[in-house]
């Protein structure tokens, strides 16, 4: 694949597992995958009400907000997390009983999984205003851009490409060094994605 171009524009609408709301589902693998099989799954949802999230049973999950308020996470054993776009993610297994709250209206995430034994992933927020090389050893790294009107990325293999708003790339081992420009200050979160050892 070596470098896949992801849209909200021109995502899949899918119903959530538990069917308490809609996913745009960004990139599965493998291709074709359901919520059952994926290795790994990157998708934004729109969460307009408090509710339980879907059970992932096996799957290590990142989430970051991307706009709204904020999103009030309470997990069975009564951790607290409050997410506000552009800040901290938060990482919680897939099958632990994780319930969310608005602050104050809708909002709109993005979700990183991976299935646990076979992948393991990070995600983090990038603030960027100018000129920045990002290294990458991963073998596949997200890029997301969440509030720009144009970051321009160019990458180890001298292509380029500019990314908007809700616009992201998928790269696949291509080690190298990034090279991020925005002329006003850009959000952007990274995802490294790697096979554990003796995974499939």
């Amino acid at each position: 694949m070596p470098c896949v171009r992801l849209d909200l524009a021109t995502a899949r609408a899918m119903p959530w597992k538990n069917g308490g709301g809609e996913t745009l589902e960004l990139a599965i693998a493998p291709p074709g995958a359901g919520l059952e099989d994926f290795q790994w799954r990157i998708s934004s949802a729109r969460v307009a009400m408090a509710g339980p999230f879907s059970a992932f049973v096996g799957i290590d999950r990142s989430l970051a907000l991307l706009s709204g308020a904020g999103l009030r996470l309470q997990g069975g054993d009564g951790r607290i997390e409050n997410l506000h776009a552009g800040a901290a993610v938060a990482s919680f297994a897939g099958e632990e009983a994780i319930s969310a709250t608005l602050s104050d209206g809708p909002v709109t995430d993005l979700n990183l999984m991976t299935r646990r034994g076979a992948w393991r992933h990070r995600l983090a927020p990038l603030s960027l205003h100018g000129r920045q090389e990002v290294e990458n050893d991963a073998e596949l790294m997200l890029l997301w851009c969440q509030n720009s009107a144009g970051i321009d990325c160019q990458l180890p293999d001298g292509e380029r490409h500019v990314l908007k708003g809700g616009q992201g790339l998928l790269l696949e081992r291509m080690p190298g060094a990034l090279v991020l420009q925005a002329a006003q200050p850009a959000l952007l979160y990274l995802g490294w994605l790697q096979h554990e050892t003796g995974g499939s």
